[in-house]
């Protein structure tokens, strides 16, 4: 079976056929570098990160873009309220962003461009679209206009007639439906001269110079969240597709993470931030967490949840330990053929952790049944699909990141938990709460769920 993703343009699912042969090329919309990033925020950049690997373990070259959005009216606001020069708030918070993707296994882009370093593609597009006459300049803004564009709201299903922009109406703005390429400068803004006076860029604009300066006129992957279909996605189809270039061939777009029914959000209040995170569970723990769902589907946040996704990842760490000290080195196998099938059918990652934790409890079965040999094949097996999947526990990353150390103190409080709860069902309630009090005295949270006690490390 092909690799079969789903087409946000033409709203349902296609076969992956790359424009180049061998090569895959990605463009992913990253951070608008305002604030410390959160579970949101880095949703998007996992999923990107396992296609990425399934298409490499397909035999691809992938070529992968992820841009920086360091110059917008947020990061100018938030710099401003903190007393801070805009550029040195967005450097900070960019650093923010890369030490989470690294930290959470994300394999490095390509490239990483920022916009204040691609003005010039910008105005070289801008002027394309004026010379074509699908742009104009008024008062020292650039707008696109959207009526001249045929095939506009195609890729979000937006009628022309009933587009909104969500800017604000300007003078000189020929149609309520136009948006900004260009935005005159402001006192006390940054900005960089153009042929229609001095201003900065508009955030659509942004990401079609830079997909187009490294990817080419024409690319075959762009993704980014399901909140940036419209405006952002629509506006960088027709722009760059209106200066002739063809642009994105699929786009791809992953749900959110939300809390209490609610996207999670700054403006919401409602961040889990990665740092307070990562202070709570290991990173291999919560990247698993995040790309178990289906890149489409919305994840819904909770403790318990995150705390049984943990568990069901040690399951599997300490089933390549017991291996690996029974048998010797676990070297990589190869993945087996329902695994391929979940992923190549548009990523599916529920089916594919289903093949996973199915393999390991063949594999524990095999090893309490003495029989190593096949235990040591379905280890190899195992390590082959979480390779791809980026959580490799014997892998040289997360075997630094206190792998060894995390299954003892896992084995420590899982044979707790077990004690606990056959005292339970000796109606010994006393010592039942005893061990809880004596987790709870060395910072491990137990919560009771209908699929058992789950545990968490606390502050």
């Amino acid at each position: 079976m092909a690799l079969q993703l789903f087409d946000t343009a033409a709203r349902q699912v296609r076969e992956f056929r790359p424009a180049r042969s061998g090569t895959a090329s990605m463009y992913i919309c990253g951070a608008t570098v305002q604030g410390v990033p959160h579970i949101g925020h880095v949703r998007g950049a996992l999923n990107y990160d396992v296609l990425r690997r399934w298409l490499v373990h397909s035999g691809l070259d992938v070529l992968m873009v992820r841009n920086v959005t360091d110059i917008d009216d947020k990061i100018l606001t938030k710099a401003a309220e903190a007393g801070r020069p805009w550029w040195e708030w967005a450097a900070t918070h960019e650093r923010a962003f890369e030490d989470a993707y690294a930290a959470l296994g994300c394999l490095p882009p390509s490239v990483t461009p920022r916009a204040t370093g691609h003005i010039t593609q910008m105005i070289e597009l801008i002027q394309r679209l004026i010379d074509s006459g699908h742009a104009y300049a008024a008062e020292g803004n650039v707008y696109f206009s959207v009526s001249t564009f045929d095939s506009y709201g195609q890729l979000s299903g937006q009628r022309l007639d009933e587009v909104q922009q969500g800017e604000t109406q300007s003078e000189g703005k020929r149609d309520p439906r136009d948006f900004t390429l260009w935005k005159a400068s402001k006192p006390g803004e940054p900005s960089w001269p153009t042929p229609w006076g001095r201003g900065r860029p508009g955030w659509h604009l942004e990401c079609s110079a830079m997909a187009t300066t490294y990817l080419g006129s024409e690319f075959d992957i762009h993704g980014g969240g399901v909140d940036l279909v419209f405006p952002h996605h629509e506006n960088e189809r027709a722009q760059s597709m209106a200066a002739g270039d063809g642009f994105a061939r699929y786009w791809l777009h992953n749900a959110w993470v939300t809390l209490a029914g609610e996207k999670m959000s700054k403006s919401l209040g409602n961040v889990v931030a990665i740092p307070e995170m990562l202070r709570r569970y290991r990173a291999v723990e919560l990247r698993a967490y995040l790309i178990q769902p289906h890149y489409r589907s919305t994840i819904e946040y909770s403790d318990a949840a995150l705390s049984e996704s943990a568990q069901g990842y040690r399951r599997i760490e300490q089933f390549l330990r017991r291996v690996q000290s029974s048998t010797g080195e676990v070297q990589v196998g190869r993945v087996p053929a329902e695994f391929a099938a979940a992923l190549d059918d548009d990523l599916g990652t529920p089916q594919a952790f289903a093949v996973l934790h199915n393999t390991v409890r063949d594999g524990n079965a095999a090893l309490d049944s003495a029989k190593e040999t096949e235990a040591r094949q379905l280890a190899e097996t195992v390590r082959a699909m979480v390779d791809v999947l980026g959580i490799d526990p014997l892998s040289e990353q997360w075997a630094e990141q206190g792998g060894a150390e995390a299954e003892v103190l896992a084995r420590l409080v899982d044979a707790m938990l077990e004690e606990r709860q056959q005292a339970r069902a000796n109606r010994d309630f006393a010592t039942a709460d005893a061990i809880r009090d004596r987790l709870i005295e060395a910072g491990i949270a137990v919560e009771d769920t209908p699929n058992g006690p789950q545990w968490t490390v606390r502050d």
